[in-house]
């Protein structure tokens, strides 16, 4: 979706609402189309004593895979964003403001932006899980396997000797 803002731009106090969806199920994250459903954009642009401001609120389920176990995670995220617009940058301003050319905002590619920078790095299903035993796969937050624990790195067998010796 494109916003029109060029009568924000030009008019010191006026203000457009927003309110949209983002379609991003067709976008593939490692393989994965984890956006479960459209994604529900809200908030305004507004213009105070010649500065544009953006605000708004996304609202979206995702779907992945805990990092550690394997289990599928569901989770809605509700999030804030807030950018200051320019119809043309600056060298000095370039981090600051985000660009309107023509007085137009690809309003799906910021939205998309600002939710993937926005996601963790990492997916759990709890912040305590456990993961899986790295020998026979069990889920450990079902409870402990019977794998041997005491099989030792080949790379590390002569550390576990010095430690014996203490």
């Amino acid at each position: 979706m494109v916003l029109e803002l060029k009568k924000v731009f030009l008019c010191d106090g006026e203000k457009q609402n927003i309110n949209c969806s983002v379609n991003l199920n067709d976008f593939d994250l490692n393989g994965e189309y984890p956006f479960v459903s459209p994604v529900s954009v809200s908030g305004c642009v507004q213009n105070r004593s010649g500065i544009v401001q953006l605000t708004m609120n996304v609202v979206f389920e995702f779907k992945s895979n805990c990092d550690r176990c394997q289990k599928e995670i569901r989770k809605e995220y509700h999030e804030a964003f807030s950018h200051y617009l320019s119809e043309a940058l600056s060298d000095n301003h370039s981090e600051e403001y985000i660009e309107a050319p023509d007085f137009q905002l690809d309003l799906d590619e910021l939205v998309k932006s600002d939710i993937l920078l926005n996601l963790p790095h990492k997916f759990l299903c709890k912040d305590d899980c456990k993961g899986l035993c790295m020998n026979c796969g069990k889920d450990l937050n079902e409870g402990s396997c019977d794998c041997n624990r005491q099989n030792i790195d080949p790379r590390l067998e002569k550390l576990q000797q010095l430690i014996d010796l203490e």
